[in-house]
């Protein structure tokens, strides 16, 4: 029987030992150690993250700043581009009055000289009117004073 103890504390001598092996093999004779060391690490990694975080947050400001700057200076391009389109646009307006009133200068002139045109030729046409009866009347004289000359002379002895 002692035989089959010292077999049965063997048998389980051998997984326990194996158990306390592999036990002192994860958990490590110098745990505390591992520990420190592990936290030293994670507390530079997150000491880097915060220098990370706010260089991050500088490069964001920066660029906020960058675009306020941006906009404002495209707002007063805009502004000045729009007075200058304004401007532009009165001297355009100002321009196309001025061809207005000098097309309806011309207008009244031509209508003036067509006015002018059909008096001159309703003057001249009188004026024929008139010189053609004289002439007429003149002819009628001439035919008459060479009928009676023509009688005269036939009634003549």
């Amino acid at each position: 029987m002692e035989e089959e103890r010292t077999q049965a504390t063997k048998t389980v001598a051998g997984p326990r030992k194996l158990l306390d092996n592999a036990l002192r093999a994860v958990k490590g004779e110098n745990t505390m150690q591992v520990v420190e060391d592990f936290t030293a690490e994670m507390t530079l990694v997150a000491e880097g993250l915060c220098e990370d975080h706010g260089r991050l947050r500088k490069a964001v400001e920066d660029i906020e700043a960058e675009q306020d700057r941006l906009r404002q200076r495209t707002a007063s391009e805009q502004e000045a581009m729009e007075n200058a389109l304004r401007a532009d646009r009165a001297e355009v307006d100002e321009k196309l009055a001025a061809l207005a009133r000098r097309v309806d200068a011309l207008e009244k002139r031509e209508k003036q000289l067509l006015s002018e045109k059909e008096h001159d030729k309703g003057r001249k046409a009188r004026l024929n009117q008139g010189l053609m009866r004289s002439l007429i009347i003149l002819a009628g004289i001439v035919c008459g004073s060479w009928v009676i000359v023509s009688v005269l002379n036939f009634l003549k002895p």
